[in-house]
């Protein structure tokens, strides 16, 4: 009897596995076979050749800079706000805890309608940028309020827990001894969350180099002056260009293997910091 139900239960693992497998494999293997055949079908050389025309370089580029900007953006404002909301009691603080989770809940696509209400042609706004004589919609400065505002919540929501379980203890601690609030965030709080702002930092470029809906809206998409990497992609499928799209679709694809694999460093090294207490 034993046997037998022993003999059932190898049966379902050995079904749910099968079913992994081939669901993994659909969803994920097969495309990525696909988009590797495309990019590399004729050697390395022809994929070479794509990756130094100037409009995918450009491309590349304008993506760096993108992610870059949100980065250090999000980074220094979201840690902040993050403080914010742990260590300060205030009218409106839940109201503000609600509204950083809106680009979670918010197509992009109308986060760039948004942006087009403000700075584009008779935007709340554009009398202002004009008599600036600042360029805002098509231009970069869109396109970097875009990128920062999609990724607004990661840093916030990764540092604010750590925040919350190091307490203030060690702070106050550092005050006592006379340490002045800079030193005592250089010294004492930053090494406590920095793993937990490394992961958000991560997760902001993964990101920042997928976006595509709301800066295609507000980039105006020009080949060589505002185009990132996944409006690249877009252009060369409606124009023919199969085997730009390919390459530059697979830049994109490393990177974000790249990303998963650097977010699980930094989840073994907060998980062991947890561990050591600290």
């Amino acid at each position: 009897m034993a046997e037998r139900a022993g003999g059932g239960r190898r049966r379902v693992r050995a079904l749910l596995i099968g079913a992994a497998v081939l669901y993994v494999g659909a969803l994920v293997l097969v495309p990525v076979a696909s988009l590797l055949r495309g990019a590399l079908g004729d050697g390395l050389r022809p994929f070479a050749e794509v990756l130094a025309r100037p409009d995918v370089l450009s491309a590349l580029v304008m993506t760096a800079k993108l992610t870059a900007f949100a980065v250090v953006v999000n980074g220094t404002l979201g840690t902040a706000l993050a403080f914010v909301l742990v260590r300060d009691r205030f009218v409106g603080k839940r109201l503000l805890n609600a509204l950083v989770d809106v680009p979670f809940a918010l197509s992009p696509v109308a986060v760039g309608v948004v942006l087009l209400s403000l700075f584009g042609k008779g935007g709340l706004l554009r009398p202002i940028t004009d008599a600036l004589g600042v360029e805002v919609a098509f231009a970069w400065p869109a396109m970097a309020m875009a990128t920062a505002f999609v990724t607004v919540p990661f840093v916030v929501r990764e540092v604010g827990p750590v925040l919350e379980e190091m307490g203030t203890d060690q702070e106050l601690a550092a005050y006592t001894l006379g340490a002045s609030p800079f030193v005592t965030f250089v010294r004492v709080t930053l090494p406590g969350i920095r793993w937990g702002l490394a992961y958000g930092a991560t997760l902001t470029m993964a990101r920042a180099i997928g976006e595509f809906g709301a800066v295609l809206l507000v980039s105006g998409g020009v080949a060589g002056q505002t185009e990132t990497a996944t409006v690249f992609v877009y252009r060369a499928l409606e124009d023919r260009d199969d085997r730009g799209a390919y390459v530059v679709a697979t830049v994109l694809a490393l990177a974000s293997l790249g990303l998963l694999l650097l977010l699980d460093v930094v989840r073994k090294k907060r998980g062991s910091r947890a561990k050591a207490g600290g």
